[in-house]
């Protein structure tokens, strides 16, 4: 199946050196930037008949707020679409650009509009998160006030990255990425469009080319447009004159998918997230597609080995000794070979972890001690324990009454290790997983000894 897209009888050629005057310049995904709420594809939870969002923009009543999620995704649009709405006047600050001082002059424009012309300004600022602290307190006041009503967009968490204060007066709106039908729908809309787009032109996209572009833009509308724009742009009309877009046009256009992963921002904090999930969890399958998520965007494979050494004790623990051994390899081989064949020690690794037996025993009982330890009163090691070798530490009777365990039967002898106030106290309890049901049987042991010789005394 194909998308044939066909033109007027008096149309120009795709590249006449007469263009119309008056065609909107500037990138396809520039000129088909949505002007209204109803030309916006997606984002139906927000924006959609009935929303509070779409209710606030309509009665031209705004208060301040955030706009967060993916590129591509229409945050910018969306601020466009209020600034073509709203009666205020609008202003716009980029973050990486701007400093104190334009925030100043703007503030200061602003509050003589609001004096002597009663007219609101509607800030906003691009790429929010990249305010400094600074940067972010000097507007706080203005937007307190009401002197400014602030619109924020960062593909960042807010939550993470903006002023807890401006975060508090705001309200958070997150854009979710274009599903494949929503997608469909904008790259049908520009080759039909005939002001902003190549309506004009007889363009004829086969199904699968038309699939490809989507697939790979994975809900990034402008991604699909710029591709689309260089798939008709680089394909001559044939005798016909019709531009035909086949599978091997739309793939030279769009070869590989971008991933969305910052090494500083969410992308890389969730995608990590998930792996580490996904290794506690026991699914091997979900561990070596977040594993190949992070290989794949670059990430730096020694955090991964790291991550995996970490995770060895803190998931798998003493459940599978052999854990900690297999990521120490792992960590090992990333130094020893590097990318791209560390890969595979990584994923062994990672494997490993993910179908070995599991507990975190071992961390529930190192931060119950060291709670212990910064909460309690500390404890004397007893007299018994101490080393009686240093500077003629025997003759304070450091050592005496120690009972040395390899005397004894299976290398075990009933004595006092913990501190008098502690005795009796149990950190550790071993899980029923693997080799932790051998320890908890040893621990068994050595309590039974324990009850016989509390027993025996008179």
């Amino acid at each position: 199946m194909t998308h044939l897209f066909m033109k007027g009888a008096d149309h120009m050629d795709l590249f006449s050196s007469t263009p119309d005057q008056d065609r909107p310049k500037g990138p396809l995904a520039a000129r088909m930037r949505p002007r209204t709420l109803d030309e916006i594809f997606g984002q139906a939870h927000i924006i959609g008949e009935g929303t509070l969002l779409r209710r606030a923009i309509e009665a031209d009543r705004l208060s301040p707020m955030i706009f967060h999620g993916p590129p591509g995704t229409g945050k910018t649009t969306l601020a466009k679409v209020i600034a073509n709405t709203t009666a205020a006047v609008f202003e716009q600050l980029n973050a990486v650009t701007a400093g104190i001082k334009d925030i100043r002059d703007m503030v200061s424009q602003a509050k003589s509009r609001l004096d002597y012309d009663h007219k609101r300004t509607v800030l906003f600022i691009d790429e929010i998160h990249r305010f400094n602290k600074g940067q972010q307190d000097a507007l706080l006041p203005h937007v307190e006030d009401g002197t400014v009503i602030l619109i924020g967009a960062t593909t960042e968490n807010p939550m993470f990255e903006v002023n807890p204060a401006l975060i508090s007066r705001s309200r958070l709106f997150r854009l979710e990425l274009l599903d494949d039908q929503e997608m469909r729908a904008v790259m049908d809309h520009a080759l039909q469009d005939e002001e902003r787009g190549f309506g004009e032109y007889s363009v004829e996209i086969a199904e699968n080319a038309m699939a490809h572009l989507i697939h790979i833009a994975s809900g990034d509308a402008r991604t699909a447009l710029n591709a689309l724009e260089l798939a008709v742009l680089t394909t001559d009309a044939d005798e016909d004159d019709v531009i035909r877009i086949d599978l091997e046009t739309a793939e030279a256009s769009i070869q590989q998918r971008m991933i969305r992963y910052d090494k500083s921002g969410d992308n890389h904090y969730d995608t990590i997230s998930a792996f580490i999930k996904s290794i506690r969890g026991s699914d091997p399958d979900a561990v070596l597609y977040w594993l190949a998520k992070m290989i794949y965007a670059g990430e730096d494979p020694r955090f991964i080995a790291r991550r995996i050494y970490v995770h060895a004790a803190e998931d798998v623990g003493l459940a599978d000794p052999n854990a900690l051994l297999i990521a120490q390899a792992a960590f090992d081989a990333v130094e020893f070979l590097g990318m791209p064949e560390a890969r595979i020690p990584l994923a062994e690794a990672a494997l490993y972890l993910a179908t070995a037996p599991k507990s975190n025993a071992v961390i529930t009982g190192i931060d119950s001690a060291l709670n212990t330890v910064k909460n309690e009163r500390p404890g004397e090691v007893p007299v018994h324990l101490r080393d009686a070798h240093y500077k003629g530490a025997s003759k304070l009777g450091h050592g005496d009454g120690y009972l040395y365990p390899h005397h004894y039967e299976h290398h075990y002898v009933v004595q006092q290790y913990l501190p008098d106030q502690l005795k009796g106290r149990q950190f550790f309890t071993p899980s029923a997983n693997g080799y932790e049901k051998t320890v908890q049987k040893r621990l068994d042991y050595f309590k039974d000894r324990q009850n016989d010789a509390r027993n025996r005394k008179p």
